[in-house]
């Protein structure tokens, strides 16, 4: 029988949080809306996870452990996920042939194409299209390399507390299955999940993913700023920052930190307007329907109207929660609404299953 319940782990840079999702009887092959059962997330203590890395094994194990203890998850299986700037994603075409054989060709593929040695990566590929090559059919893709040590500790971190590791997947593949259901299912959107340290941007076209880039900036970035401007502590700066915004109009006091979150803001809206044009200019018929936005940090106010307006697209804040159903030990109203901006990744990893 198929596995019907399954959990998303996801390990961020300032929290851990994971989802429990029920596909039923048949499994995550059936075509009835999944249910979500439980979420629940704790924090980490400042440096534990650094851009997107296990550095302090003890801490994250710690904080799983209480997250297990609080939310009483049915399970002790996972399936956890990798983002980060070491994790390696780029375009890819193979000789048209089953996908277990791409991937065990891997190794003699891409030797010269990623800057680890193959045998310190561990190495995936993602088809996305059939075409015919120079020499014949070709498979187009993704190939994914990921650094053994950085993948390692994670499972380690989570081992230790007591959890089985079934799956580990790449973050920006579980955005792709849990932010593009629905409506969104055939259409060209771009992804832009904003971490505390990373920002995930995934331009998937009809479902599938085509360009993944990960920018070194996230909510937290513009926090610290706020903090050394204004000379407060970052759980005030926090505050502050949700109170300014970006490109608000503020009172006089709160002008430094308004410049302090624009300059930071600025920072990485001009990167994910260079990701955006660049696919635009590399894939001319794929015009972007919609910008996507997930994360804590899309919850900052007049992120999403000036994103909007420097890449000149439509801009919406995601809902993974749309195309799913909502179990009875979820947090209700507005909880259930501020914290649906955090589920993508947990959500998209317990899907992961089914792909």
């Amino acid at each position: 029988m198929a596995k019907s319940r399954v959990i998303g782990l996801d390990i961020g840079s300032t929290n851990v949080r994971a989802a429990e999702v029920e596909f039923g009887s048949r499994g995550p092959a059936a075509s009835n809306p999944p249910e979500v059962l439980r979420f629940g997330e704790v924090p980490l203590p400042p440096g534990a996870v650094r851009d997107g890395e296990v550095v302090e094994p003890e801490a994250v194990t710690t904080a799983i452990k209480h997250l297990w203890r609080e939310t009483k998850f049915s399970t002790k299986d996972v399936v956890i996920g990798v983002g980060n700037q070491r994790v390696l994603v780029r375009d890819m075409d193979l000789p048209a042939m089953p996908l277990d054989q791409i991937r065990a060709s891997l190794p003699y593929q891409v030797q010269d194409q990623i800057p680890v040695a193959v045998e310190d990566a561990l190495l995936d590929f993602v088809p996305t299209a059939l075409a015919d090559g120079q020499h014949g059919p070709v498979v187009k893709g993704l190939l994914v390399a990921a650094t053994k040590d950085s993948v390692e500790a994670n499972i380690s971190a989570v081992e230790a507390a007591g959890l089985r590791v079934s799956m580990v997947d790449l973050n920006a593949l579980a955005l792709t299955r849990s932010l593009t259901r629905g409506a969104w299912a055939d259409r060209t959107v771009a992804l832009v999940d904003l971490g505390a340290r990373i920002t995930t941007v995934v331009i998937v076209v009809a479902g599938l993913p085509q360009f993944v880039r990960v920018l070194p900036t996230g909510g937290h970035d513009m926090t610290a700023a706020i903090s050394s401007a204004m000379g407060v502590s970052e759980a005030d700066a926090e505050a502050m920052k949700r109170q300014v915004g970006i490109g608000m109009s503020v009172p006089p006091d709160y002008v430094p930190a308004a410049e302090a979150v624009a300059q930071v803001g600025h920072v990485l809206v001009e990167a994910v307007r260079g990701t955006l044009s660049y696919f635009s200019m590399n894939n001319p018929n794929g015009v972007l329907d919609m910008v996507l936005l997930s994360g804590r940090g899309a919850q900052l106010p007049g992120l999403g109207q000036y994103l909007s307006s420097a890449a000149r697209v439509s801009v919406s804040l995601a809902t993974p929660l749309a195309a799913t159903k909502v179990g009875s030990a979820m947090p209700k109203g507005q909880h259930l609404e501020e914290i649906q901006h955090v589920l993508g990744v947990p959500l998209g990893l317990a899907f992961g299953v089914a792909a």
